[in-house]
């Protein structure tokens, strides 16, 4: 056995501040319309870890890399067959990490255009018509359980490999360094301040144009000219 650096610390950060910004933004959503402000300040918080993370997932460190976990149908075949051999994702977490992603984004972007019609409208909520509106509203309501769901799995997947195949998945994404039986696993490579920065500032672009940066100003309002 040997120890070796699999997570860096830009993606144990994404991990982390995302949980943080999904559970903040169920709990808003169910404290009722005082807290619907944070609930959208929450949301703007996934889009732009995700941002981060999908850019993350091309110039990061070697494990971070999406070229490097996600693969098709055959490596799941021989990670059923006991013949996969790795330290970051496996195949099958591979796909729960997309899934993840894809469903959060859903999440995240169908609220920048929901409305309740009384007091809350989304940041982007000017850039679509009503009626679309109101349907983006329904999805964004309409997957919640399927979100839930997908999180309990997630869990459920991580406290399987601890108690029944000894193997520890959080204490990785706390520390970024995990314990290998394979003497010619590599630790993760690249991922620099640069990658670092340019994600950085493509998650803030994202962002600005998800509270809406490109939306026209409002027009101002009427003058009281006292009559």
């Amino acid at each position: 056995m040997k120890t070796i650096r699999v997570w860096d610390l830009p993606v144990r950060l994404c991990h982390w501040l995302l949980v943080l910004a999904v559970v903040g933004a169920v709990v808003t959503a169910k404290l009722g319309a005082g807290w619907m402000a944070w609930h959208e300040r929450f949301g703007l918080m996934v889009v732009a870890l995700l941002s981060f993370r999908l850019v993350w997932g091309v110039v990061g460190s070697t494990h971070a890399r999406f070229a490097e976990f996600v693969r098709g149908p055959a490596a799941i075949r021989r990670y059923l067959r006991g013949e996969w051999r790795g330290v970051g994702h496996n195949p099958l977490g591979a796909l729960s990490v997309l899934a993840l992603i894809g469903l959060f984004g859903f999440q995240a972007t169908t609220g920048l255009f929901a409305s309740d019609d009384i007091a809350f409208n989304g940041p982007l909520y000017p850039a679509v018509s009503s009626d679309w509106s109101e349907r983006l509203t329904r999805w964004h309501h309409g997957t919640e359980w399927l979100l839930y769901g997908l999180v309990a799995l997630h869990v459920l997947a991580v406290v399987y490999y601890r108690l029944v195949r000894g193997d520890n998945l959080v204490r990785p994404m706390i520390t970024g360094w995990k314990p290998v039986a394979d003497a010619l696993a590599e630790e993760a490579q690249g991922g620099g301040i640069q990658a670092f920065l340019f994600a950085v500032a493509v998650a803030a672009g994202v962002l600005w144009l998800a509270t809406g940066g490109l939306l026209p100003p409002p027009p101002p309002p009427p003058q009281d000219l006292g009559w």
